[in-house]
């Protein structure tokens, strides 16, 4: 089947990075943020982990965003949805400060204009455990906006996570095509290859490339993004 629309994975796809240090630097950000309404730095991050960690669990009855805030107020108490405002203040301004620990390749915004050039749809499948504006952020990090992109997920407007392959799914509903006609380019072997079990078609970009140890890579299509270029022309 034709491939119509391309999906993209952000963090160490679009958004080169050492993932490891892009978690510490964010933590350490937040939890002296939040610091100042009374957060105890280690509990916060073990709070976090436990909502993201719901997130990634979450079988569609509501929203990312809903089951992160139960879970976070499951510990701390109904009255810390009240600091909502505050954590999405932290991403508006502290946050940019992580962006000194990401890298950059002009070869992401090339690869997403060539698709628009070819006719194909573009989607931003990055795993939705942010608000929109922490992905706002980071894909503006790339050189690109969000309007670039046919639709972004975010913790707000998705109900499940990679690798669960629902989440691909709800894209395609969203987008109204099928998964055979999707291309799925990621980074990550073990949360964005699985879009294949759908039928997708996937590419495996190993600019930053997160594998199991022993992990066989030549069973995807893979490589650096003159690679992918390459593959994404072939679809035409």
């Amino acid at each position: 089947m034709p491939v119509t629309t391309v999906l993209f994975d952000l963090d160490g796809t679009l958004l080169p990075m050492d993932y490891d240090l892009f978690i510490k630097t964010y933590f350490d950000l937040l939890a002296k943020k939040m610091a100042t309404l009374g957060y105890e730095p280690e509990g916060l991050i073990k709070a976090v982990w436990k909502g993201t960690a719901a997130m990634v669990r979450n079988d569609g009855t509501k929203t990312n965003e809903d089951t992160f805030w139960d879970v976070f107020c499951g510990i701390y108490g109904e009255s810390a949805r009240e600091h909502i405002p505050q954590f999405d203040d932290f991403y508006r301004t502290d946050f940019q400060k992580v962006k000194d620990v990401c890298g950059y390749t002009p070869e992401a915004a090339g690869t997403v204009r060539l698709c628009r050039e070819l006719g194909l749809g573009v989607a931003l499948a990055t795993n939705p455990i942010f608000p929109l504006v922490a992905t706002d952020s980071r894909i503006r990090w790339t050189g690109m906006t969000p309007a670039d992109f046919d639709l972004v997920t975010t913790y707000e407007n998705a109900r499940y996570c990679k690798p669960n392959p629902a989440y691909y799914e709800d894209i395609c509903r969203t987008l109204g095509v099928g998964p055979e006609n999707c291309l799925m380019v990621g980074n990550d072997v073990s949360d964005d290859m699985p879009a294949a079990s759908l039928g997708m078609q996937v590419f495996l970009l190993t600019d930053c490339l997160l594998a199991p140890e022993g992990e066989d890579i030549g069973r995807y299509p893979h490589g650096g993004f003159d690679a992918l270029q390459a593959y994404i022309r072939a679809l035409k």
